[in-house]
């Protein structure tokens, strides 16, 4: 019952149709993710959120993956369930994060990745004892490969994330991103620019032009991706109770003080003592061309890989010097 219930019908007829992809889900016997987990021992949950619970564990060949877990089921998780599983069996990148597989036997259904080490974006900019390991330097690679990563996404499988932010960016030991949380994400059709669809998203990261007119593009990705490089910057969060920016918002906050010459003031203090200035600015006016209001004015994620690519090469140039 629960495999019906769970979609499971639905995701093995995908799975058969995409049975030629070397990056096809596994579907898991819910006897090998309880025993990977201890039955789901609270003493292996990795981390929580508003979707569930996601739990660390072992499989039978010592490899070490995440489980998520839903908190409850409805028809809307179900499909973002389904969702996920489709959108990771049709990407494979060494910056998106790898679904190993599913299990739909369990109450809730349950989703499998590849392990993770070194938690996300988001723990190592706002957690203070991590700030320190985040060098201008650091900062500039994780950047660079997250734009990387949707640049695949948007080039050869036409996929829109929809929910780019910095906790939905992992990292690993060495600080390689790996981009995760595509439940919500959908395909573009070929030869079409943009689709209209139910605004879904995370307020602060959300495309304002999507917000309004429910019309979903790659620039909607170039905005939430242009306020996690505003985070990077700043090392303030998206929405903060602590400071002037929570009044405004921090894209208008972050545009304002950019206009008014003013970005020393909101500068990350890690950022200040290991970025070269010129780079700093550079990367601000960048962030600030990401957040335009009009998605025509802002760059395609490709040319902000460019761009990126090109600063950070002049940085690692001019560290050598």
């Amino acid at each position: 019952m629960c495999f019906k219930k769970n979609g499971g019908l639905i995701l093995q007829k995908v799975l058969f149709e995409t049975k030629q992809s070397s990056n096809m889900a596994k579907i898991f016997p819910a006897t090998i993710l309880e025993k990977a987990t201890n039955n789901f021992n609270k003493i292996n949950v990795i981390g929580q959120g508003g979707y569930g619970t996601v739990y660390k564990g072992t499989l039978e060949d010592n490899t070490t993956v995440a489980i998520k877990k839903a908190r409850s089921i409805d028809e809307n998780q179900i499909e973002q369930f389904i969702n996920e599983v489709i959108m990771l069996s049709e990407v494979s990148h060494s910056n998106i994060v790898k679904l190993l597989g599913c299990c739909l036997e369990t109450q809730t259904p349950l989703l499998v990745y590849e392990f993770v080490t070194n938690k996300t974006v988001f723990h190592h900019l706002h957690e203070k004892n991590c700030l320190s390991s985040m060098t201008f330097e650091r900062r500039l690679n994780i950047a660079t490969q997250t734009a990387e990563a949707l640049a695949h996404i948007h080039s050869t499988t036409q996929i829109i994330h929809r929910d780019i932010k910095s906790s939905n960016i992992l990292l690993t030991d060495d600080y390689t991103v790996k981009v995760s949380d595509f439940g919500i994400s959908r395909f573009i059709p070929t030869n079409q620019t943009h689709i209209q669809t139910l605004v879904h998203g995370t307020l602060g990261y959300i495309d304002p032009e999507y917000f309004r007119s429910g019309i979903l593009t790659e620039k909607s990705d170039v905005y939430s991706f242009g306020m996690v490089l505003v985070e990077l910057i700043t090392g303030r969060k998206v929405f903060s109770h602590d400071g002037t920016e929570s009044d405004l918002g921090l894209a208008v906050f972050f545009v304002s003080t950019l206009e008014s010459d003013c970005l020393i003031e909101i500068l990350d203090d890690q950022v200040k003592k290991d970025g070269i200035s010129n780079d700093i600015k550079c990367l601000a006016k960048l962030a600030k061309d990401c957040i335009e209001l009009e998605g025509k004015k802002r760059p395609s994620i490709m040319e902000v890989k460019e761009r990126l690519e090109e600063l950070r090469q002049c940085f690692i140039n001019k560290e050598f010097c």
